[in-house]
This record gives structure tokens, sequence and C-alpha cells, in this order.
């Protein structure tokens, strides 16, 4: 038990010691000193950053299925690993029940769901938390193509049932 304590105190120290992470900057130079931060944030940072590249590149009005093809497109030139149209079916009782639910992109460990619509509303938030319950994917982005600037229309959840484990 002492050794379990020492191993977590170290971990711990180690941890705070790198609070800060160097990274490479564009064409591989070394850039400034950046604050740590976890892969999901990272992951979420790159979607939303691809997200904003399809906007600016396409504007409003299109329909949603053209917003996600051209996400996953450029999620995967951007090296990371992305489902479209991932079946999701339902566990009532122990039993899979294939209902035709779908989610829009699964990007490595999180869920997207593309919109586009005026406003986002709880039904879509409830959809997105339903989507990460039903899957197992704790953290998703909700991101509404139909505004004039993207930031307007993002939304990051995260199901905080399970969020110590």
């Amino acid at each position: 038990m002492v050794s379990v304590v020492i191993a977590f105190q170290q971990v711990t120290a180690v941890h705070l010691s790198l609070r800060f992470v160097l990274t490479r900057g564009y064409k591989g130079r070394m850039s400034s000193v950046v604050p740590f931060q976890p892969k999901i944030n990272q992951l979420t940072g790159i979607v939303v950053n691809a997200a904003m590249k399809v906007h600016s590149v396409l504007g409003p009005g299109l329909l949603e299925s053209a917003y996600q093809a051209c996400l996953a497109r450029e999620l995967r030139n951007r090296g990371v690993m992305v489902a479209s149209q991932v079946a999701l079916p339902v566990v009532y009782e122990g039993e899979k029940l294939e209902l035709g639910y779908r989610i829009d992109l699964v990007v490595e460990n999180s869920v997207v769901e593309a919109k586009c619509v005026e406003a986002i509303h709880p039904v879509h938030e409830a959809q997105l938390l339903s989507y990460m319950r039903l899957s197992g994917i704790p953290v998703g982005l909700l991101i509404n193509f139909h505004v004039a600037r993207l930031r307007d229309g993002i939304k990051r959840m995260v199901d905080g049932r399970d969020w110590q484990k």
C-alpha cells in the first residue's frame, strides 16, 4: 500500500512538472511553450479548427450531409481517425435493438453531431447526450453550420456520469 501511495505521489509530481510542454510549430520548427492539454482537448480543438475551415470554404446554407462529408475529409487529411454514419443500437433489457440511429461522425474518442438549423435547441443537446451515453463515448461536439460565424454554432458536451473513472 505504501508503494502505491509513493508511486501516485511520483506520478502527480511528474504531472505537475509537465504543465507546459514544447510543441512543434509551422514546418517542424520549435515554437513557444504552450500549456499542457489532455488528448481529448487537443482532439476537440482539431475538430473545431477543421470545422471552421470547412465553414469558411463552404459558408452556411448547404445540406448537413455536405458539411459532414467535407469535415470527415478534412479530419482524415489531418491524420485523425474518423468514422461516418456509425450505427447506434439501443440496448433495452439486455437486448440490442437496431432502430436506425446513426452518429454523424465518431472522431477517435468523441462524438460529432453536425446540424444545419436556425438555432441549437435543447432537443439537439439531448440527442447528442443520448448518442454519447448509448455509445459510451464521454465527449461530444454539436456543430451548427447554419450560422454566419461558426464559433456561435459550436457546443462541447461532456457526459459527467462516469467522469471520475
